[in-house]
């Protein structure tokens, strides 16, 4: 695969244009990443709102009616509802993890079984996070397995 970049005048949009012989596996997996690196979520957090870049998100999670972004360093709390969340960001390496919590599927260092069923998730940051048994089929969808 050729990779060909162009430096255009500021007066001109970006863009980004694939051209393949067929939308395949691989084609996916790089426009989700490019989405993945220019969707943004405001966050805030001590009254200043924050645009967080989706790729730097570890996981979303709904706290006593609340719901926060967890970053690697930082938390901030969104106005969005769980399952809206969720439905924003569909296909964008994020799943529901549990009732509570919707995990970057790309921020995973490694998962393993746990007790009923259940896995757990060990991510980059070093948090570890519990996958519900009625959610683990679709970790393994995602991860091919």
């Amino acid at each position: 695969m050729k990779v060909l970049i162009e430096v255009i005048n500021k007066n001109q949009e970006e863009e980004i244009c694939i051209r393949c012989h067929e939308v395949n596996n691989e084609i996916n997996q790089i426009v989700n990443q490019l989405k993945l690196n220019l969707t943004t979520i405001v966050g805030h957090e001590n009254d200043k709102y924050h645009q967080v870049k989706l790729r730097d998100v570890y996981y979303f999670e709904a706290v006593e009616g609340k719901v926060f972004i967890y970053c690697k360093d930082k938390v901030y709390e969104v106005k969005n509802k769980l399952y809206e969340i969720e439905e924003m960001y569909k296909g964008k390496k994020f799943f529901r993890a549990s009732k509570s919590t919707i995990i970057n599927i790309a921020k995973i260092s490694h998962i393993s079984p746990s007790f009923s069923g259940r896995f757990e998730a060990l991510l980059d940051n070093g948090e570890r996070l519990m996958i519900s048994r009625k959610y683990v089929p679709d970790l393994k969808k995602m991860l091919g397995l």
